[in-house]
């Protein structure tokens, strides 16, 4: 180390890679336990880092559906690029962002889960400005509006029999 406190986590992004920002995050917040006399395993702490490293911005869309600027999850990127490939078209390209928890929550796909988090109001008007549908796919939303939760066993059961049912209709 050739300076003294805190390193800038987005330089570490930027100059070594989105490993080394993590396992920088990951020894700080031990370190930080430690000197309080609390033992955290790895594990949970590296679940909430995945979450911040979570998020991709849309550098140039290709032939996707995606905005340029827009935030995304990863995953959504890997589909949109995959959907793309398949047809022969231009995947999209991203940057990797680092946020905090509490954007890393309000950028999330499902606009309930977002507004049960902080700043109802403005993520419910701007889910109706915009127009959007929940799919409700995930855990917390599920629970918000009193239905089966995607975990678990009844859930699997419930998820082959729609399985089973849509290709049937094919």
């Amino acid at each position: 180390r050739i300076t003294e406190g805190a390193a800038d986590i987005k330089e570490h992004l930027s100059v070594a890679g989105i490993q080394v920002a993590q396992n920088y995050i990951i020894s700080e917040v031990q370190q930080l336990y430690t000197f309080q006399g609390a033992s955290i395993n790895d594990k949970h702490i590296e679940t909430i880092v995945r979450q911040m490293f979570s998020r991709v911005r849309v550098k140039d869309s290709g032939s996707t559906k995606l905005s340029l600027g827009e935030i995304i999850e990863k995953s959504k990127l890997r589909e949109e690029n995959l959907r793309a490939r398949k047809e022969g078209g231009q995947p999209a390209k991203a940057a990797q962002l680092m946020m905090g928890i509490t954007n890393v929550a309000l950028t999330t796909e499902s606009f309930l889960s977002a507004a049960s988090f902080m700043q109802t109001m403005r993520v419910l008007t701007n889910a109706s400005i915009e127009g959007k549908e929940d799919r409700l796919r995930g855990l917390k939303e599920n629970v918000i509006i009193g239905r089966l939760i995607p975990a678990g066993t009844g859930y699997r059961k419930e998820y082959l029999k729609k399985l089973e049912a849509a290709k049937e209709e094919e």
